[in-house]
């Protein structure tokens, strides 16, 4: 073997080995444990950057792990391929979204090549690809015909740059993620997906996902929000009740004001009437509407000049316009209980509001003129409930409510039902046909797929299938007039939510799954950023349940992915890479000046994989320094007439064999035990290579004096390749061949634990005195605790502390330490 080691020819050959034997091509096979192994697919953004890099290799070194435990594994790639990115960059290039979006793949294929992920690249997928997107379109025809998919008339957020509809957390500061322009709230029909119907089986089946982060769950628990209210009605002159939902009746008597949005029917019909509250509209139409920016953002409102009658007090509550509450949330009002509530207290103090306290809680001296009590605690001023628990008043008030016929108990969602339409171009056909006789008809099977055409010019952010008549003008498959096509465009969540079960059954002509799926699913491990965990993940879990229900999906596999693991953020001097912040680093410039097994085990050995990974120069070059050290090692070991393919196999061999050897084969067997408990259970791969280098250095200093000496080098060489090998898969595949190891270190089985070489002959324990270290001493590994008591004080160190004291006590902590305590 060469005695440098040569990155770029190593990592060549072993990728050809790999594509020309389809080394990790697979296929189902019911006689062996499948493990399918998923990370989050990528956008084809051009380049892949250094979180892609982080995401994909902790992917592939679980995978590659598996496979050694002998189980049948699957992991795929493909490309998350329509959004409104390709768009703008269409529009800035020139150039039509598919065709910049295909040059784009086939880069960033040959990067994550260049990378050596044990992909089956025989199922990629791209959900641009009518073969793919076809399926949907056909899912979402069988949601329309069982009444799952609607189309109504909805209040959104458009931006009126990029001209398509953005979800809440697309809108920050007011303003459109992307294009930076002010947000308006318009009413347009909107397609929707009835999330809300699941929203039970979505919250119960958390449960069940035992191996996901505990802080994902309850972000998911969180966005789905059950919770049980009333639902009451406070009546208005001349007009229908206020509807309002509260998870709080306890506080009903604390009402001082109720609060409607800018869209609410009291609002609209004000408006005509005031100008203020018109330009308040006009107002709203612009405002903050993620969550995190409702909570902090300025509380603005008007009174409407309505007065309502609140349902127990027959007493009246006047009615304003606040920009906090939104129209598609609940009813679109709110009761204000400003002594119980922070938002309401902020508001009421803002506008001279009265702040009635009607629970007494742990302060029973609480000054309200600093902040809302909001816990819980006993009625006060609450009519016949005084005196009443909280939860105890919650019951009462329920049934005198429903008693009056003005409230009932009722369960409510934070969760609402999922817009799936956008006005966008680059995405997938909504196939439905609109007809002024037969209204909204979903494309037959036999036309399907729906192709979004591809030969466009993009000279505006406006969709040019809007004007595109070729594609428009068709004739209903009802009644055979004239009809136009749907125009809107798939929410892009919409392909991210089922490209799991896809790979599964890849390729696949007759239907959207097939029976592999059975064979495949669930995910057996899914890796991904933290920043996937609501939205993504949710709409996966749900699209899940849509299949399953559909018969493509088992009634066995409740859920999509059995165990998540969220990898952190890759940061360069304390801030997350980007591009905007000018601290890229450029992966491909790294491949080719230390290779690809000096990226992968720097990005494994930084940081534990849930938490940031602070990008470090010397770190890269210390992983590179490593591995030529590794190879050095061989080539040393061989040159010196060591022969490598002959092992120690059994801790049996050295019973009287020098100190060292055993030491170092004991060494090799407690690293073994120590990497399989982190990898597999721990997921800490940073801590399976410092166990590594740990080993490595002790090999590096023990020279072979006989035959089972350099038996025992043997050994250590190979099971540490062995165990290196998901994280390094190169350089240990070119090594492997080097001792003598059969077949590729691909297919080699995980090394596992010899017990008998685990056995000591001698302990190191620690002596204290009065509980401060005094000595270190070897005992026998059979010494009993009197033997240890009396080594431990024959220690001429430990006398030094014990000679002129009476000893009052021995304790033995077995395999651990002695403590004497000392009178002094």
């Amino acid at each position: 073997m060469h005695e440098q080691y040569n990155p770029a020819k190593v990592e060549d050959e072993a990728q050809r080995f790999w594509e020309d034997t389809k080394a990790f091509h697979v296929r189902e096979d019911p006689t062996r444990e499948k493990f399918y192994c998923l990370s989050m697919f990528p956008y084809p953004s051009g380049r892949l950057h250094m979180g892609h890099v982080r995401n994909y290799t902790i992917g592939d070194v679980i995978s590659r792990y598996q496979r050694m435990l002998g189980k049948n594994v699957l992991q795929p790639m493909g490309w998350d391929a329509f959004g409104l990115p390709a768009e703008n960059a269409a529009l800035k290039n020139k150039a039509a979204p598919a065709r910049w979006t295909f040059e784009n793949i086939d880069y960033m294929r040959g990067q994550l090549q260049r990378l050596g992920f044990a992909y089956d690249w025989d199922r990629e997928l791209a959900t641009c690809d009518p073969d793919y997107y076809r399926w949907e379109q056909w899912l979402f025809t069988r949601l329309v015909k069982k009444g799952l998919a609607y189309k109504k008339t909805a209040v959104v957020n458009w931006d009126p740059v990029d001209q398509t509809v953005l979800a809440n957390e697309q809108v920050i500061d007011g303003c459109g993620w992307r294009s930076g322009a002010p947000v308006e709230r318009r009413e347009i029909p909107q397609w929707f997906i009835r999330i809300t119907d699941y929203a039970d089986q979505l919250l119960e089946d958390l449960d069940k996902l035992e191996q996901w982060p505990e802080q994902v769950r309850t972000m998911q628990a969180n966005w789905i929000g059950r919770s049980r209210g009333v639902q009451l009605d406070f009546s208005v002159d001349n007009g229908e009740p206020l509807r309002v939902f509260t998870t709080r009746p306890d506080t009903l008597f604390g009402v001082t004001y109720l609060a409607v949005a800018a869209d609410h029917p009291l609002a609209v019909a004000a408006a005509e009437d005031d100008e203020k509250v018109a330009a308040f509209r006009e107002e709203c139409r612009h405002t903050k509407v993620a969550e995190a920016d409702m909570a902090t953002m300025e509380k603005k409102g008007l009174p409407l000049g309505v007065t309502a009658t609140h349902p127990l007090t027959g007493g009246p509550v006047p009615v304003w316009v606040a920009n906090f509450v939104l129209m598609e949330y609940g009813t679109g009002a709110v009761m204000s209980v400003p002594a119980h509530d922070d938002r309401d207290w902020e508001f009421a103090r803002k506008h001279d509001l009265p702040i009635k306290p009607v629970i007494e809680g742990s302060d029973p001296a609480h000054d309200y003129s600093q902040g809302a009590m909001t816990e819980k605690g006993t009625l006060i001023d609450s009519a016949e409930f005084d005196g009443l628990s909280s939860d105890a008043a919650f019951d009462r008030i329920v049934e005198k409510l429903a008693a009056d016929g003005r409230g009932e108990e009722t369960i409510n969602y934070r969760l609402r039902d999922w817009g799936v339409s956008r006005q966008r171009y680059w995405g997938c056909p909504i196939p439905i046909i609109n007809c002024g006789h037969c209204g909204a008809v979903p494309v037959p099977d036999a036309d399907l797929p729906v192709v979004l055409p591809t030969d466009v010019v993009m000279d505006g952010p406006g969709s040019p299938i809007k004007s595109d008549r070729a594609f428009i003008d068709t004739t209903c498959p009802e009644c055979g007039g004239a009809a136009e096509r749907e125009t809107d465009t798939f929410d892009t969540f919409f392909e991210s939510s089922w490209y799991y079960a896809r790979f599964a059954s890849a390729g696949s002509e007759q239907a959207m799954l097939d029976e592999r799926a059975g064979y495949w699913l669930p995910v057996d491990q899914y890796v991904g950023g933290i920043e996937h965990a609501v939205l993504h993940l949710l709409y996966a879990r749900f699209f899940h349940k849509l299949m399953r229900d559909e018969g493509l999906i088992p009634a066995d596999c409740p859920e999509p992915f059995t165990r998540l693991l969220t990898q952190g953020m890759v940061n360069k001097d304390g801030a997350k890479m980007s591009k905007s912040k000018g601290n890229t680093v450029d992966p491909q410039e790294l491949i080719e000046e230390y290779g690809a097994d000096t990226v992968r085990l720097f990005m494994m050995f930084a940081a534990p994989p849930d938490q940031g990974l602070e990008w470090s120069d010397s770190g890269v070059e210390g992983a590179h320094r490593f591995l030529k050290r590794l190879w050095r090692q061989v080539a040393e070991r061989k040159a010196a007439g060591i022969d490598l393919t002959r092992r120690l196999e059994s801790a049996d061999e050295l019973a009287d064999a020098d100190g060292a050897a055993k030491d170092l084969y004991r060494k090799l067997h407690e690293t073994i035990g120590r990497v399989t408990e982190d990898i597999d259970k721990r997921q800490t791969f940073n801590t399976v290579i410092a166990a590594n280098m740990e080993l490595f250095n002790d090999l590096a200093r023990f020279e072979a004096t006989d035959e089972r000496g350099q038996a025992v080098v043997a050994a250590v060489i190979q099971d540490m390749l062995r165990m290196l090998a998901p994280i390094v898969p190169h350089i240990t595949h070119a090594l492997w061949h080097e001792v003598g190891g059969q077949g590729t270190i691909a297919d080699a089985a995980w090394p596992t634990i010899d017990e008998a070489a685990l056995v000591r002959d001698e302990i190191e324990m620690v002596v204290q005195v009065n509980g401060k270290l005094r000595a270190k001493i070897n005992v026998p590994a059979a010494a009993d605790k009197a033997a240890i008591e009396a080594q431990a004080l024959a220690n001429e160190d430990v006398q030094r502390f014990t000679n002129e004291g009476e000893i009052k006590r021995v304790i033995v902590v077995p395999n651990k330490l002695v403590n004497i305590v000392v009178a002094t």
